[in-house]
């Protein structure tokens, strides 16, 4: 095959944001080959240089305008802040783009809800990052409890809790950590129980003195009668000598189990069941967004979308939720412990580390931004 033929089978894209995730999305897009990345865009100066570096072979833009205009590209990656990403799908629709998007997929509710009844009512093929079904360890392990290993799912438990982002780190409309982060777990539950939630109580922490909860544990059930509780902050030892993390999933059934940890490096996947016990050690995959990719560019080729995207009205569903935890926790005891020169030292700790929570465990590709 010559090399336009090549270049002529490849999914063409356009990539709209190169800040941390536009460039999660462009080192997998490329390592993968199956993409022409044709446009960047990026309205900051700064990512459109190290744009030029790292894709030369891409035009890099300041104005998305061109890249829906070209007819020939065939999906947009939308990866900027979610106040933007309303008026990008709907410009994408408009324009007969695929889309992929960050999620949440708006800056409200009621735009989220907007986008879902968009998406739903075009025939174009979208999709959102919610990387945790996308991830090798919960596929093994929902596969395993279809086999009815562990008897009937009863209870779901999910444990989240690193440094992180420090409030005021890169959060802006996608909300507190609870919401950004933790509408991750909040979707991924919902994902093993197969039903939306029924009841649920959310207790907070307003650590540094800070105005939102940076840590939320939340308990209660589903339709169907499975309990679950998810925890989620990053909280865990800010300032520590040496950062460490409480990351598992743990889910009860009524004759076995099955549970996952990582180190962010490795996942180490647990399953007990009746007929047999399983230990399965393999690297953790980071936000996954080499499998997304693979699924999207599989689904646009043949026309057919892969059952196994999320869909934008997962990630609104998981949003809801999330958001409507929060604010669960204000309608009991919210103690704010702590006070915000604590939160200064944090801040200035993360923007100095060289390794640790906010730069080693980001899964970011070895970029060096100039």
């Amino acid at each position: 095959m010559d090399t336009q033929s090549a270049v002529d089978t490849k999914v063409k894209v356009g990539i709209i944001g190169f800040g941390r995730m536009g460039r999660f999305y462009w080192e997998a897009m490329r390592k993968s080959g199956r993409w022409n990345i044709a446009y960047i865009c990026d309205t900051d100066p700064e990512s459109r240089q190290l744009a030029k570096e790292l894709s030369p072979e891409s035009l890099i833009v300041e104005n998305n305008q061109c890249i829906f205009e070209d007819e020939s590209v065939q999906v947009v990656g939308l990866f900027t802040l979610a106040d933007s990403r309303m008026e990008q799908i709907e410009k994408a629709i408009r324009y007969g783009k695929h889309i992929i998007s960050e999620k949440p997929v708006a800056d409200t509710m009621e735009n989220e809800w907007k986008v879902v009844e968009m998406t739903e009512n075009s025939n174009l093929i979208s999709t959102v990052n919610l990387y945790l079904r996308n991830s090798w360890y919960h596929k093994q392990m929902k596969e395993y409890i279809q086999k009815g290993e562990i008897g009937e799912l009863a209870i779901i438990r999910i444990c989240h809790m690193t440094p992180g982002l420090a409030p005021g780190e890169g959060h802006e409309y996608e909300g507190p950590a609870f919401h950004d982060c933790g509408m991750h777990y909040v979707d991924i539950a919902r994902w093993y129980a197969g039903c939306d939630y029924r009841t649920w109580n959310a207790q907070g922490v307003n650590m540094w003195n800070y105005k939102d909860p940076w840590w939320v544990q939340c308990h209660g059930t589903f339709q169907n009668g499975v309990v679950f509780d998810i925890t989620q902050g990053f909280v865990y030892g800010q300032l520590s000598k040496d950062q460490t993390h409480n990351s598992y999933v743990d889910i009860i059934g009524t004759k076995g189990v099955v549970r996952m940890t990582h180190d962010f490096n490795t996942a180490v996947v647990d399953l007990h069941g009746v007929n047999q016990t399983l230990r399965v050690e393999q690297p953790f995959g980071g936000k996954n967004i080499d499998v997304l990719c693979d699924l999207f560019a599989d689904s646009v080729v043949t026309g057919q979308r892969s059952p196994r995207l999320p869909l934008m009205r997962d990630s609104a569903i998981a949003s809801e939720y999330a958001w409507t935890f929060l604010k669960d926790t204000r309608t009991h005891d919210l103690p704010a412990i702590g006070n915000l020169r604590t939160l200064e030292q944090i801040r200035e700790r993360r923007r100095n580390m060289k390794n640790g929570y906010g730069l080693l465990h980001s899964n970011l590709p070895q970029i060096t931004n100039p």
